[in-house]
């Protein structure tokens, strides 16, 4: 399954693993970095949404919503990226 192979960085038969492969990064260091990346994207969201609307509950709500949902796009690009051996 698609989402496997992006998750595990594995295919069928293919026995690598991320201690043996320095140029790939384990999915728990993706989370971590998915984590503390969306922190401070939330929190600039946050501050730009109450500058422009200028209600802080209406910001919190965009940055609760943004939070979620780009965490889970920003997992799925950097394992896709793993993936790609261009710059390694």
């Amino acid at each position: 399954m698609i989402t496997d192979q992006l998750i595990l960085g594995s295919q069928e038969g293919d026995k690598r693993t991320y201690k043996k492969d320095k140029s790939s990064e384990s999915p728990k260091r993706s989370i971590a970095k998915t984590i503390s990346w969306r922190a401070i994207g939330t929190l600039d969201t946050i501050l730009i949404s109450w500058i422009v609307t200028g209600t802080l509950s209406l910001a919190f709500s965009i940055g609760i919503i943004e939070l979620v949902t780009k965490m889970v796009l920003y997992f799925f690009h950097e394992r896709i990226w793993n993936t790609i051996n261009w710059g390694k």
